[in-house]
């Protein structure tokens, strides 16, 4: 217990350092591009331009890194005092980049400010309070940024040189290759982002202000070893692990997740030889040609490490070598333990579940080389949530659509409508457009998520349906049945919304070039009926850009974007009958209800509009329908 207590401390430690860095890895990339272009050993050597290097790596990185450690800790207000305390140790030591000083004084200087905070909290007379935050943060940020400037800059300073120091030693008497024994174990340890954010990359930004490069950003990088076990995973595994190891390592190589490898090893832990091997074999060559790189590679891709390769000498030819020989050494040794091992391989998925325990928490790539969908339907159903852009169209029709068939099939579950953005964290299942459906699965990784092009008769529902019937248990059963005693039939009555829906908003016989000119006539309609203000126009246009508002059936319901809700005066409805259709993405719409919903108070009616439109006999009598009236008793009637 006592050495998993330290694990999870050592590996929160080091969540914590890589989380100062990995946030501003776009801004290392950037500074590492300008360098390796303009410098005047660059690709197009250019002193205007170059001129960008130092400041950047003075002033702009480290800043960045105070500031992103200050927020971790005391969220904005810590981040603009750990700015102000780093500028200290900038300028306490301004030979030197002050990467390692950045990530002390930013933490500790959101740690002053927060302890002030609480120290505070509850005694600040009202109406003082701004005052107070300001001279407060003004005050504590500058002294420590005196201290900094004075003691912890040459202090740090000192302890950076004897880092480089060590490391060009260990690179002199060619031990350097030996650091992967602690490295790759580290790494399926997941201490990987610690180990090359928090410790390889400042002392590796330190060499390259002297000589132009640095090796040590492809000591934990290098995707060399992780290639090598899939490689062999590929030829000679056997099951899952043999069928998802192509995948992974696409990913891994390419898309530089070196993360995904890890089951793998844990599968067989001989695999840690591979790795350790493959990774000593790409040092040893690399301190043998000269490689090396002027910034990070992160992620570990090889497209990451060809970008920040410097221009001169042999590194392109020193850095592939190193990949290409850590790949082949570890595939050698993974194929011969793959091959000689008697046992039958670990399900990959069990593999994957170890991985996360070690882990503490859910992996995001975990599920890519499990058999399994990572966000597999529960085995116990209670809540589903269909989700687009606004929350207010489309997804409140299908959330219509499904409730009703929940209900005829006796499930007790919940079936709610939202935006992407409003997503809960307790959807079980969540539903969307096909093209929305990217968005909802990086908002809820864990999910189960369906895609359907259709939101009125989509085959997904009843498939669903199916699959939810299959599993009911007897606990549910009791509980549907419980519920439909106590339940209200909320079929919508469409004369009780005689404000959401008028006569004078339905139009009959329309003609339409394109859906734009469709959509703001029905926007324009809504304007004049007072439903909403005249921006709300322009975010019914912008909404169709996001994802189609098309639903099926002949069927399309345009409204504005989640961000025009405020331009919604109150709910209501425009009807727009074109009997020779408009095109929506190539479909035919040709029956259009506009939409303003405002307080959820137009959901009843779209819920009956949605069961109305399911059915495409009842659409084609709306678009045979001769006048206003005689459309409006049709919805009424149904």
């Amino acid at each position: 217990m006592a050495q998993s207590n330290i694990k999870v401390k050592v590996q929160k430690f080091g969540n914590f350092l890589s989380s100062m860095v990995l946030p501003n890895i776009g801004a290392f990339i950037a500074w590492g591009l300008i360098t390796a272009l303009f410098i005047p050993t660059g690709f197009f050597p250019n002193e205007t331009l170059a001129a960008l290097v130092g400041p950047m790596v003075t002033y702009l990185l480290p800043l960045l890194i105070g500031y992103t450690g200050g927020k971790l800790v005391h969220d904005q207000r810590g981040g603009v005092v750990g700015a102000i305390a780093t500028m200290g140790v900038i300028v306490g030591a301004p030979d030197t980049p002050m990467f390692l000083g950045a990530m002390v004084m930013g933490p500790l200087g959101a740690y002053v400010i927060k302890k002030f905070d609480q120290a505070i909290e509850g005694k600040v007379r009202s109406g003082f309070e701004m005052l107070v935050n300001n001279f407060s943060a003004g005050i504590l940020g500058g002294i420590l940024a005196v201290l900094a400037l004075l003691g912890v800059g040459p202090a740090v300073n000192a302890f950076t040189a004897v880092l480089v120091t060590g490391v060009d030693w260990l690179i002199d008497a060619g031990l350097l290759p030996l650091t992967s024994i602690l490295i790759e174990p580290a790494k399926i340890l997941f201490l990987n982002n610690a180990i090359n954010h928090g410790v390889l990359t400042p002392i590796g930004l330190e060499q390259v202000q002297q000589a132009g490069k640095s090796i040590l950003f492809l000591l934990e990088s290098n995707p060399g070893p992780g290639l090598g076990v899939l490689l062999a995973f590929m030829l000679f595994g056997r099951g899952t692990a043999k069928q998802s190891a192509p995948g992974a390592a696409i990913i891994h190589f390419f898309g530089g997740i070196h993360e995904i490898y890890f089951p793998y090893v844990l599968m067989k832990p001989m695999l840690l030889v591979s790795v350790v091997a493959g990774g000593m074999s790409g040092v040893f060559t690399l301190v043998l040609l000269g490689g090396g790189l002027v910034a990070p590679a992160s992620p570990g891709s090889i497209l990451a490490i060809t970008a920040v390769t410097p221009p001169e000498g042999m590194a392109y030819v020193a850095n592939f070598a190193a990949v290409i020989v850590a790949g082949a050494v570890s595939f050698i040794i993974s194929a011969i333990v793959l091959k000689t091992s008697k046992k039958q391989d670990e399900d990959i998925n069990q593999a994957a579940q170890k991985m996360e325990q070690m882990k503490g928490k859910k992996s995001s790539v975990a599920g890519q080389v499990s058999a399994e969908n990572p966000g597999k339907l529960p085995g116990e159903v209670n809540k589903i949530v269909f989700a687009c852009d606004a929350g207010m169209g489309s997804s409140a029709m299908g959330a219509s659509l499904l409730r009703k068939k929940v209900k005829e099939a006796g499930l007790d579950i919940s079936v709610t409508n939202t935006a992407i953005s409003n997503l809960p964290a307790d959807a079980q299942v969540v539903i969307t457009q096909e093209e929305l459906t990217p968005r909802a699965t990086s908002k809820l990784p864990d999910a189960y998520h369906i895609s359907v092009d259709n939101f009125l008769s989509s085959p997904e529902y009843d498939k669903l349906i199916a699959t939810l019937q299959g599993g009911i248990t007897e606990e549910q059963a009791e509980l549907v049945e419980e519920s439909e005693k106590d339940a209200v039939d909320v079929e919508p009555n469409m004369d009780e919304d005689d404000d959401l829906l008028l006569e004078e908003n339905i139009f009959i016989g329309q003609e339409f070039a394109t859906k734009e000119e469709a959509i703001r006539f029905a926007g324009e309609a809504l304007v004049k009926a007072g439903y909403v203000e005249d921006s709300y126009v322009d975010a019914m246009i912008e909404r169709e850009g996001i994802t189609t508002t098309y639903m099926g059936n002949n069927v399309a319901i345009p409204h504005g974007t989640e961000e025009a809700k405020k331009a919604v005066i109150k709910s209501g409805f425009t009807v727009i009958q074109v009997p020779n259709g408009v095109e929506f993405n190539g479909e035919k719409a040709k029956m259009i209800f506009g939409i303003a919903g405002k307080d959820g108070t137009h959901l009843e009616i779209l819920s009956g509009i949605a069961v109305i439109c399911s059915e495409q006999e009842n659409v084609d009598q709306m678009v045979q329908a001769k006048t206003a009236k005689e459309l409006k008793d049709i919805i009424n009637s149904k």
